[in-house]
């Protein structure tokens, strides 16, 4: 256990008990990149004990978005609360008052907001159909497939200039800038699993649409406005069951995913229009596997019976683990990197105890207290930590040293360590169990110190 600020932590030691013969360290030590892993990353000149920097600057950027505030004088038309929510934040551009155009998804101006739920203190994503506002899980980074995919002014090129049949059939793939198949198959698997959630619940999407498919990260997909058209068009006349339609909606939900996986084969929403559809079919055909345009004809192809989205397995076949292998290999990368800095937390609350110690100006009236006593001990072991110099003067920085010192005082080893004063006229052997010692009981005395006077504050 551990006491900050007069509240107690506890801790659980979760350390497997050794077996007869074996010996761990007493001190924590990080293992080399593990060899499954170390064979997928790029070799670098030196070890890193970080996680990748793509990594930490895709976090850095979520955690950014997430934290995103305006300025209300420049944005007086956003509303500081709705309800329970505050902080909103637009994340589309806001439509102007005297706006009149709908969404052609929904038929309803529409905007969308993050906010902040006052009740949980979490972020949320709101999408406001300017009759109602419905309440999302927030992804920060977000972006839709069609800003992904489909945002490039040129791509429709192919069914809207050229007349059909001045070329031999479709440009190859790696002219017509079309997307990997395997890109493809990724995204099929994603939706089509998110299709049999909901189905297999009595339900329905209705807004498999590129305008409502977020991408997070590099392929990762989430649907967004799930239950919008649920709400818009209730009708309470249809004997009071609203699930009556259900079974066409999902009906209307395969056809909307062969739309979209036909528009990303295609690599335009040109070729989902009707009069393009032969086209379409032919670019599929002869750019790719019999197994896409197969999965794109069942779905888009009226059927004498009630279709399912467990029908489209068949035809995904083994790439089903080929996704899942490649999101286990993605996991353990990720845990790797996370493995690296499994620790930084232990080692931020030894350096923050370090600097609440070291060179403090006063104390209890006494303003020699940290040159004294255990105290001029942490100073100098801050020293050695830190101020290491060349036999030529130089600074000598070396961050396994600082990571090894600071493992060897949280777990008070016997080691003997040497500290110099900084005149080089004495010099001190302890050990690390004696500067644990000494770390732990002035930290103590400041603890005590500060919980004597938030108690006199209170009595005040």
């Amino acid at each position: 256990k551990e006491t900050v600020g007069g509240t107690t932590y506890f801790y659980t030691d979760t350390t497997p008990a050794p077996l007869t013969g074996m010996v761990f360290p007493n001190y924590h030590l990080y293992p080399p990149t593990a060899p499954h892993v170390a064979y997928m990353q790029p070799k670098a000149n030196a070890p890193s004990f970080f996680m990748a920097d793509e990594l930490r600057q895709e976090l850095i950027n979520r955690h950014l978005i997430t934290m995103a505030q305006i300025d209300q004088a420049d944005m007086p038309a956003v509303p500081t609360e709705v309800d329970s929510y505050h902080s909103l934040f637009p994340l589309e551009p806001l439509p102007p008052p005297n706006r009149i155009q709908k969404s052609s998804n929904f038929g309803y101006i529409t905007s969308c907001y993050k906010a902040v739920n006052s009740k949980d203190e979490l972020p949320y994503c709101l999408r406001r159909i300017h009759t109602l506002v419905f309440a999302y899980d927030f992804h920060a980074g977000g972006e839709t497939m069609m800003s992904r995919h489909f945002s490039d002014p040129n791509a429709d090129a192919y069914f809207t200039k050229r007349k059909w049949g001045q070329h031999d059939g479709p440009l190859p793939r790696q002219h017509a800038g079309l997307l990997p198949e395997s890109l493809i198959w990724a995204y099929i698997v994603q939706l089509s699993s998110a299709l049999r959630t909901i189905h297999t619940a009595g339900l329905a999407c209705r807004v498999m649409d590129p305008t409502k498919i977020l991408i997070t990260g590099k392929t990762r997909l989430r649907v967004n406005c799930v239950g919008v058209f649920d709400v818009l068009t209730f009708d309470n006349s249809q004997n009071n069951n609203p699930l009556a339609l259900m079974a066409q909606y999902q009906q209307a939900d395969l056809i909307s995913l062969g739309k979209v996986v036909l528009a990303l084969a295609c690599n335009s929403l040109a070729g989902i229009q009707r009069e393009n559809l032969q086209k379409a079919m032919e670019l599929v055909t002869i750019n790719y596997s019999s197994d896409l345009k197969n999965l794109i004809l069942y779905l888009l192809t009226d059927q004498n019976r009630m279709r399912s989205v467990n029908d489209i397995m068949p035809m995904i076949g083994a790439r089903f683990y080929t996704q899942l292998d490649a999101a286990q290999m993605r996991n353990d990368v990720i845990e790797e990197d996370l493995a690296k800095e499994v620790q930084n937390g232990r080692l931020f609350r030894l350096l923050a105890k370090l600097g609440t110690i070291n060179e403090r100006p006063e104390f209890q009236k006494d303003p020699t207290w940290s040159e004294t006593g255990d105290r001029y001990l942490l100073k100098l072991f801050r020293d050695h930590l830190f101020h290491q110099v060349t036999e030529a003067g130089a600074p000598w920085i070396d961050l396994s040293h600082i990571i090894s010192c600071l493992n060897k005082l949280d777990a008070g080893v016997p080691e003997k360590i040497s500290l110099i004063s900084r005149d080089e006229k004495s010099v001190l052997v302890v050990t690390y169990s004696d500067l644990k010692r000494c770390f732990e009981n002035t930290f103590q005395e400041l603890i005590a110190a500060a919980n004597d006077n938030d108690q006199i504050n209170r009595t005040c």
